[in-house]
């Protein structure tokens, strides 16, 4: 059976048509995907991210112990940085891709649910004589997401006015009706944003009064048009555990200069090496009709490349796509094809992102 958010009941009060995704029972839109897309381009769009799971670690060794585990560099975070990361086999392929949240005595890492038990089978193989302890708090927490120009002005009212995270991945721990909210600066569409880590006896009157100052709920599908606008890969979609990371763009993940980690030689020897074979670049593609994932992609008769993710863009008016190219074609402007079952579609390498990100807000 899948699960359920704690909101489900208010999503069904919203007129919610719910889908099945990754284990979860989630929102695919509330009645209209087009309106829920443009408050988060000209408001602000609300996200239930009940489907996102965190680890607290603590202990005198989780720095180092982490450190050795995940791609980016832990060493210059101070309490209430962040970061992103991956965590990566000894081939240098991803298991997962994580934020890194750095509190007073402990590190969290935030994650989508579905990895939780594949993330701790690892660290735990890993885990011998440090001295680190790794608690599951998603008993207790939740997380929402604010997302468009509205985002900190919303907040800066729920909030009277608290000092929210400037720079990406930091956050903030502010107070709302007597109880703590974890504010996480997030970009999940290109328009700036918040994650909200909130208590579980808390989510619905908080949800509530977004609600009531005009945040708008954004369902799957207005959400997976907005990220593949802003070039951002989801894992499970645009790659998983057989991907290099080096493939996947995620540049603001990994440190070439923090030394040994798991999988640091293979990424090494790429980086030395001066590329990857092929890598997940943007199509822009003719006609009205988005892709399928797995349709090869053409240079010509010969294939060079499959599509991971497609939809209709709404900002530009036509199908999008992400996909990987060889790197002989990866080139943006080149000319290429889609293979969809019978049919061939025209497609274009379109530099990513496909929708320039807005300015940062306040």
């Amino acid at each position: 059976m899948a699960k359920q958010s704690l909101l489900t009941e208010l999503h069904r009060s919203n007129g919610a048509v719910f889908i099945e995704q990754d284990g979860w029972l989630v929102p695919d839109h509330f009645g209209a995907p087009g309106a829920e897309y443009q408050a988060v381009r000209t408001a602000a769009g609300l996200f239930d991210l009940s489907h996102r799971a965190l680890l607290q670690f603590t202990g005198a060794d989780r720095v180092p112990f982490l450190q050795g585990m995940l791609s980016n560099d832990l060493r210059p975070l101070k309490m209430f940085d962040g970061q992103q990361a991956t965590i990566l086999t000894q081939q240098g392929k991803v298991i997962a891709d994580v934020r890194v949240l750095c509190a007073m005595n402990s590190i969290y890492l935030d994650f989508w649910e579905p990895l939780k038990d594949k993330i701790l089978a690892h660290l735990n193989r890993y885990l011998v004589a440090d001295e680190v302890e790794i608690n599951d708090p998603n008993d207790e927490w939740r997380m929402l997401s604010l997302q468009g120009p509205r985002a900190h002005t919303l907040l800066s009212e729920v909030f009277a006015n608290a000092e929210l995270p400037a720079e990406p991945d930091h956050h903030a721990m502010v107070q709302y009706d007597g109880a703590p909210i974890c504010v996480v600066r997030a970009d999940h569409t290109g328009r700036n944003g918040f994650d909200l880590i909130v208590q579980n006896s808390l989510l619905l009157a908080f949800s509530q009064r977004l609600e009531q100052l005009g945040a708008a709920w954004v369902g799957a599908r207005a959400q997976n048009i907005l990220r593949i606008e802003a070039g951002m890969p989801r894992y499970g979609v645009d790659f998983n555990e057989e991907t290099l990371l080096l493939e996947i763009g995620l540049d603001n993940s990994y440190s070439y200069t923090k030394g040994c980690y798991l999988g640091q030689e293979v990424v090494e020897r790429i980086r030395s090496r001066g590329h990857v074979n092929k890598k997940l670049c943007g199509l822009a593609l003719d006609g009205n009709t988005p892709a399928n994932a797995g349709d090869a992609i053409l240079a010509g008769d010969h294939e060079v490349g499959k599509i991971t993710s497609s939809v209709a863009s709404l900002a530009l008016n036509r199908p999008i796509a992400l996909g990987y190219i060889h790197k002989d074609f990866w080139l943006p402007g080149t000319k290429l094809s889609v293979r969809r079952e019978s049919s061939s579609i025209d497609a274009t390498v379109n530099a990513l992102p496909f929708v320039a990100p807005s300015n940062p807000s306040s």
